[in-house]
């Protein structure tokens, strides 16, 4: 099991605030899992638009989110060079059950599905405690920059 604070995932993500979705990776299960948390707060950016008198982090984000953990499980694990760049090459059966609103804290589950021909696939689940707001499949693989 390994834990990564936001100083090992900047070492592993290209990503960066405010696009930097993932405050800490609690477990990463090689072959299985990992699971990664976003504290959501007021002070994000995306809440001045989506919506001022209503903030509500948006789902795409979400899903984003989602995807940052599943990329620093596939650097940390298969340990992919910093002359790759992660692309999305699908997302399946995206829902979203309930908002997710300032003050909560995203846990951010994805479980390895499969990985063929550089092609990695995971079923993310996203909860507030324990309820579960959102979830979808994503694919990615990884390309020379």
């Amino acid at each position: 099991m390994l834990v990564m604070n936001i100083q090992k995932i900047m070492e592993v993500l290209p990503h960066r605030y405010p696009f930097l979705l993932v405050d800490r990776i609690e477990e990463v299960e090689e072959g299985v899992k990992a699971i990664g948390y976003k504290n959501v707060t007021i002070n994000e950016p995306f809440f001045q638009g989506h919506f001022p008198d209503h903030p509500i982090m948006p789902g795409v984000l979400i899903v984003e989110a989602m995807a940052q953990v599943g990329g620093a499980y596939v650097t940390v694990v298969d340990e992919i060079n910093d002359d790759q760049v992660t692309y999305f090459v699908g997302i399946d059966k995206a829902r979203f059950r309930k908002p997710v609103v300032p003050g909560d804290q995203l846990r951010l589950e994805m479980e390895l599905v499969s990985r063929r021909r550089g092609i990695y696939q995971f079923r993310g689940k996203a909860y507030v405690e324990e309820t579960l707001v959102a979830e979808a499949e994503l694919k990615a693989t990884f390309a020379e920059k």
